[in-house]
């Protein structure tokens, strides 16, 4: 039996020190880098504050809309023909560092593929809920769901964006195994799946000097080994304490990008073990409620989006800080709930209020 209980607030607490973490650190990673490139050191500190606030505002919304309503098939297909579109839009826009992944709308850049991963957990959900029962008939449970979700992947990796697409693969992997899915199958799947991750892997130059550069940093410190050397630095000064807010070295163009796929290294050399360890737990906590709201749901389509969100936040999360500290290949992937992006913490947001919605629905036997 369901009972109405109050939102998360462990959860919502954790997200909302990482969202105050994301505004703090954005502004002291940038600020240099924006007055440079812009003449305006509060360029990205102004439109984090907007994004935040807008993306608090949708987790508001999100916690009143009771979830059961994303299950209706106008919502689920309405949502994925929205992101098809979006995603070969995209295609034609204009090339940023070589990539098309953003387009414009009103000055206010969309990323595509980030809504694509919400819509895939939803869409992801509903067909598990109603067809788990036979989950090891592949081609009634899992073929629909292979078609969706590889035609969203095949867009993706057009951008180019392996990274995101391989995070949208993982999520998938994870409800469906979750579902009840024989594991044989998924490491038959992924032993099929082996040779074409390769031929992506090794078919585009900079992936395959990525690698290298994972296994020796130091044989190419000025090229391809340059952010991950720069990012261990970064971690390695800032000792237990850090060097203070603001006080961080390698933000100051050696660490590129600093504000975005390496800001947990600037949080490493400014606030030290302590401030990167807070945000480490923060994610744990993430993850911990997540996997308990899941655990606890009324109907099996809420514990499957609980899931797929907390895999969308947690994972997404523990590739990031790993890559940071050089335990991975070096990927464009943010991190979430703080690094400097706007559809990024939008839509982040959106599943914590998701998250937050199905808490209040837990059923009194679990």
């Amino acid at each position: 039996m369901a009972r109405k209980l109050k939102s998360d607030k462990v959860l919502f607490i954790a997200a909302l020190l990482l969202v105050c973490t994301s505004i703090v650190m954005v502004y002291s990673a940038s600020a240099v880098v924006a007055l440079e490139r812009f003449q305006q050191p509060y360029l990205f500190l102004t439109k984090q504050a907007m994004w935040a606030a807008l993306g608090l505002a949708l987790l508001s919304l999100a916690v009143r809309i009771d979830y059961r309503l994303y299950r209706s098939d106008p919502v689920v297909w309405g949502l994925l023909g929205l992101v098809v579109v979006m995603l070969v839009a995209v295609l034609f826009s204009a090339p940023v560092n070589g990539t098309r992944r953003w387009f414009g709308i009103g000055g206010l850049g969309i990323q595509p593929s980030e809504i694509a991963k919400f819509a895939c957990v939803l869409f992801t959900a509903v067909m598990l809920e109603r067809r788990m029962h036979r989950i090891d008939d592949l081609r009634y449970a899992l073929l629909p769901i292979g078609l969706i979700v590889g035609l969203l992947v095949l867009l993706i990796l057009a951008q180019p964006d392996f990274g995101t697409a391989m995070s949208l693969l993982a999520i998938v992997i994870v409800m469906v195994y979750a579902a009840g899915l024989s594991y044989r199958y998924i490491i038959g799947a992924l032993l099929l799946a082996a040779p074409a991750v390769y031929i992506v892997l090794v078919s585009a130059p900079y992936r395959r000097r990525r690698l290298m550069a994972f296994w020796d940093p130091w044989a190419d410190p000025l090229g391809d080994g340059f952010q991950t050397i720069q990012s261990l630095i970064a971690v390695g000064t800032g000792g237990v304490f850090g060097k203070g807010l603001m006080g961080g070295v390698q933000k100051l163009f050696y660490l590129p990008e600093p504000h975005t796929d390496f800001i947990y290294a600037v949080i490493g050399e400014e606030l030290g073990l302590i401030g990167a360890t807070a945000v480490l737990v923060c994610f744990f906590v993430i993850a911990w409620r997540g996997l308990r709201i899941a655990r606890r749901a009324e109907d099996p389509f809420g514990a499957f989006v609980a899931l797929g969100l907390t895999a969308m936040l947690a994972a997404q999360a523990f590739v990031n800080m790993s890559i940071v500290l050089s335990l991975l290949p070096t990927k464009g992937l943010t991190l979430p709930l703080v690094s400097n992006g706007g559809s990024s913490l939008l839509i982040n947001l959106l599943g914590v209020g998701v998250l937050l919605n199905i808490s209040q629905h837990e059923s009194a036997e679990a």
